[in-house]
């Protein structure tokens, strides 16, 4: 039986369907005879108890520079939907952390994938705290005093916003290094929101390797190297992706990991590890299926629908 299908998520038009997770995961829901629907973030909203969105039926299409169709807008209630998809990009900024209040409301009558309480709780680079023994030595804090005794101690860290993403205002600083005062200066500026610093993994200049798991179980890795003279990974800022394995550490992080996930409605995930290290778990807008699809012939979002649709039946 086919699922009323909405997904929450940044402009269609923009994406790169040969990467973008999102809208595999809609081409797999279509396939399955799934209705789809596509808003904005910005069209969702609270009106008089219920919780609405204002958008467009949508038809996805693996077609360059044709890849999806709109249909004529409406004005939905989102519960009397089966499953509303969480995905828009980060920042975790206070737009973000509203729609997951919004959300909240209609979960789980409405499944929301991520569940959004947990979403909001656990974003990636906070969940990790919960697994010290698996990760790199870390520090949150804003107090310049604090990062640079860090610093002293570890000689050779990463310093990056606590709720960035896709690798922008990530920063190495080796023990040579004279710019911590002033990347200080320039984060508080322009944010009041803490900072994260995690001593370097040398391991990063052969990749960092993003495992998706799928309800807590990991269906398959790939690795993302970083381009020469570049620290950060992200495939988007030049990152090259390959095939690549899962290590007996990987399974051990994954199962380590995996039934917190699956106990808080976690379904599509992304974690990154380098080297033995668990650095983040990413449970906002995780990528790296279309890739894996490519490298090992694994269907993620196959497996994650399969997860969905036994939910909505009940079974899970």
């Amino acid at each position: 039986m086919g699922l009323k299908v909405a997904f929450q998520m940044d402009p269609i038009g923009a994406i790169n369907i040969d990467a973008d997770s999102t809208f595999r995961i809609a081409l797999e829901a279509q396939a399955r005879g799934h209705e789809l629907f596509f808003y904005t973030p910005d069209q969702l909203f609270f009106r008089e108890g219920r919780v609405l969105a204002r958008g467009k039926p949508l038809t996805v299409r693996r077609e360059y520079g044709n890849h999806f169709t709109l249909g004529e807008e409406a004005e939905v209630d989102l519960a009397e939907w089966d499953v509303v998809w969480l995905r828009q990009d980060p920042p975790f900024d206070m737009g973000y952390i509203t729609t997951t209040h919004l959300l909240e409301r209609i979960h789980p009558k409405t499944l929301v994938v991520n569940d959004p309480f947990w979403v909001r709780n656990y974003p990636e680079k906070l969940l990790v705290l919960n697994f010290p023994d698996l990760t790199p030595p870390t520090l949150i804090a804003r107090d310049l005093l604090t990062i640079r005794a860090f610093k002293a101690l570890h000689g050779d860290i990463i310093l990056k916003p606590l709720y960035g993403n896709g690798g922008a205002g990530v920063f190495r600083l080796d023990p040579s290094d004279r710019n911590l005062a002033s990347l200080h200066e320039l984060f508080t500026g322009m944010s009041r929101e803490p900072l994260i610093a995690q001593k370097f993994i040398p391991a990063v200049e052969k990749g960092d390797k993003r495992i998706i798991l799928v309800n807590g179980e990991p269906v398959g890795a790939i690795n993302r190297v970083p381009a020469i003279g570049e620290t950060r990974s992200n495939l988007h800022v030049g990152g090259r992706p390959e095939k690549i394995g899962l290590t007996d550490r990987d399974q051990e992080i994954c199962a380590r990991i995996g039934p917190l996930l699956r106990e808080k409605g976690q379904i599509f995930v992304g974690i990154d590890v380098i080297g033995d290290w668990l650095t983040e778990i990413n449970v906002t807008s995780p990528t790296g299926i279309q890739e894996l699809e490519r490298f090992d012939g694994v269907n993620a979002a196959g497996k994650i629908w399969e997860v969905i649709e036994a939910k909505r039946a009940g079974e899970g």
